[in-house]
């Protein structure tokens, strides 16, 4: 019996957004396949191949990695209700842009302003 191998080419698979929005998220393959209680393998192939994840996951895929089922989806991502103007607006902006990690060290300064904020006007407007 005579058998012969062949090398076959590939063609460039198209490219899956999960990928990078899991690196923007500095999330191991892992650690996402672990949060989302399945193999880490599916991931690695989810990214490889450009397919999507089963639909049951992506709302929480969406929620791990810090974006929309649509970005995860390789849609634009959706617009936002305009932010305010001024500086605040253009530093929380530009805030939504950063890696995930560094967006909660800021969510985790300013929350406690914002909940004070919120106790002290409840007091004076039910004097």
């Amino acid at each position: 019996m005579v058998y012969s191998s062949t090398i076959m080419k590939t063609e460039a698979l198209p490219s899956s957004p999960l990928r990078e929005l899991r690196e923007r998220a500095e999330i191991t393959t892992r650690e996402l396949a672990r949060q989302l209680n399945i193999h880490h393998t599916n991931i690695v192939y989810w990214e490889k191949t450009g397919r999507v994840a089963k639909v049951e996951l992506l709302p929480k895929m969406a929620e791990i990695l810090g974006v929309s089922v649509e970005e995860i989806l390789g849609q634009p991502r959706p617009k936002r209700n305009p932010i305010a103007p001024g500086k605040l607006g253009q530093v929380f902006e530009a805030a939504s842009e950063l890696p995930r990690r560094q967006q909660q060290k800021i969510i985790d300064f300013v929350e406690p302003f914002i909940i004070s904020y919120h106790r002290e006007h409840e007091e004076v407007s039910s004097s």
